[in-house]
């Protein structure tokens, strides 16, 4: 074996060299560079990602949302419209105030009321006059609307009343006791016959001629002393606040605030009292029955019974409850 000397690089070969040199290089800088993950890039891709989450669970919920509040909307028993009430002028105040309370929870429902007495109400709808809901203060009237076919049943008593004699605050006829009121002279007012508590008033009359405190002509002479007989109980009342008679007879519910610093009660005892009962019905030719329907349940409900009863009205038992909102 022969020993040679090292041979020395040439031009071509210190190139070949130095390139695979600088591709070692470039190798090892590709592979660092492979291996980091730019934050841009991350926020780049995440970014979208959380943002179309965050509008997929937005949209679910104002889904829901809208959802829920048109079931609420259907089923809370919000109406609109008119609802034209035909009532007993005894009903006035109470019903103004259930007026009051539904139209606030209910803005776009209108209620319209027509009060009278209740013969005269029951011939209007006879006669052609539109309504959604009658309430009577006597059974009788709603019993004829019945026969008219004005109604489709004998309606439901929603509320009942008592008579009471009052007097002028001065008491110029110095009437003390049931008996003074046969006195000659004395002026009395009260409701036609026809007229619910104009017929309350006869029979407690003839109540009272049949008991031993007084006459037997009792009832005569104190009809004797009619000086007036009104169409509605509303009507007698004012004639006493007045002082255009010197006594009447209305229902206890009558005697309101306004007129109570005028007048002045003397009490029918319940033996010759007469207990009004007020029926209230949806009428057939109702323009707007699902209106109809709905007053009439808030009336038979715990918000309308408690309402009447705050006005002084005997209420019903056994109240149902109300689809009408401000009535839960």
């Amino acid at each position: 074996m022969s020993n040679h000397p090292p041979k020395k690089l040439t031009g071509l070969g210190i190139v070949v060299v130095l390139l695979s040199v600088f591709s070692l290089l470039l190798g090892a800088c590709g592979d660092n560079t492979a291996t980091i993950t730019p934050p841009t890039t991350t926020a780049a891709t995440t970014a979208p990602a959380t943002t179309a989450a965050a509008m997929t669970s937005a949209t679910a919920t104002t889904a829901g949302a809208s959802s829920a509040a048109a079931t609420t909307s259907a089923t809370s028993g919000t109406l609109t419209g008119e609802v034209v009430i035909y009532a007993a002028a005894s009903l006035t105040d109470p019903f103004n105030q259930i007026k009051a309370d539904l139209e606030k929870a209910n803005p776009g429902l209108k209620i319209t009321y027509s009060f009278g007495g209740s013969n005269t109400l029951r011939t209007q709808l006879e006669q052609g006059a539109k309504a959604d809901v009658f309430a009577s203060a006597n059974q009788t009237e709603m019993d004829n609307a019945l026969k008219s076919s004005l109604v489709a049943d004998k309606g439901q008593v929603f509320a009942r009343n008592r008579l009471v004699v009052i007097l002028p605050r001065n008491n110029p006829a110095k009437i003390t006791k049931l008996q003074d009121l046969a006195n000659p002279g004395i002026k009395i007012v009260t409701a036609a016959k026809d007229v619910p508590v104009g017929g309350y008033t006869l029979t407690a009359l003839d109540k009272m001629s049949k008991d031993a405190t007084f006459t037997p002509d009792f009832s005569t002479k104190v009809q004797a002393n009619f000086v007036s007989q009104e169409s509605n109980v509303k009507q007698v009342v004012a004639k006493v606040q007045l002082g255009e008679a010197d006594a009447g007879v209305c229902y206890l519910t009558d005697i309101s605030a306004s007129v109570k610093n005028d007048i002045s009660t003397l009490e029918i005892p319940d033996q010759f009292n007469t207990l009004a009962s007020y029926p209230i019905s949806a009428l057939k030719g109702a323009s707007n029955s699902a209106g109809a329907a709905a007053f009439v349940k808030y009336i038979l409900g715990s918000k309308g019974q408690d309402t009447l009863k705050s006005f002084g009205f005997i209420t019903s038992a056994g109240s149902t409850g109300s689809t009408l909102n401000g009535a839960l």
